[in-house]
């Protein structure tokens, strides 16, 4: 794993809280010039620190009224079955993110969608549907109380 100086750190701090900063904006911040700043930023990117930039959304604004933490429990764990479900389930819009766990259940899924009706289509004509699913646990966001997408970076 590359190494990250204090100078590299601070440009990823503020580019996660405001990836529409320009470059001389970051070097204002820093007390540098331009081209270093620039230069470190494509190899921040180049490097895969930076994975792309995106636009975070208000999801009540947009119409996704429901999140969903659903676990997913396989019936069998052979690595093809485990690769099969994760090619499978990274292709349903509605899934957020995939992480595989440890634990009772092999799969933490976030799922958003309007409401529980679109939920309930998504479980039966998309997610049952796929092969060696076995025991599916949904928890339903009441209240968000914290969303951060932020690392802290120290």
């Amino acid at each position: 794993m590359a190494i990250l100086d204090q100078t590299d750190r601070k440009i990823l701090w503020y580019l996660q809280y405001d990836a529409r900063l320009t470059n001389k904006e970051i070097a204002d911040k820093l007390g540098k010039s331009v081209t270093p700043v620039y230069e470190r930023i494509r190899r921040l990117e180049r490097e895969g620190f930076i994975r792309r930039y995106v636009a975070l959304l208000d999801r009540q604004k947009v119409g996704i009224s429901l999140l969903a933490y659903t676990n997913v429990q396989l019936k069998e764990h052979s690595y093809q079955m485990l690769k099969a479900f994760e090619k499978a389930v990274v292709k349903l819009e509605e899934v957020m993110e995939c992480n595989h766990m440890t634990g009772s259940y092999d799969y933490l899924l976030k799922i958003g969608v309007r409401d529980m009706q679109e939920y309930q289509d998504f479980i039966i004509n998309k997610l049952s549907r796929l092969a060696n699913i076995g025991t599916v646990q949904s928890s339903f966001v009441m209240t968000e109380i914290k969303h951060e997408t932020a690392f802290h970076l120290d």
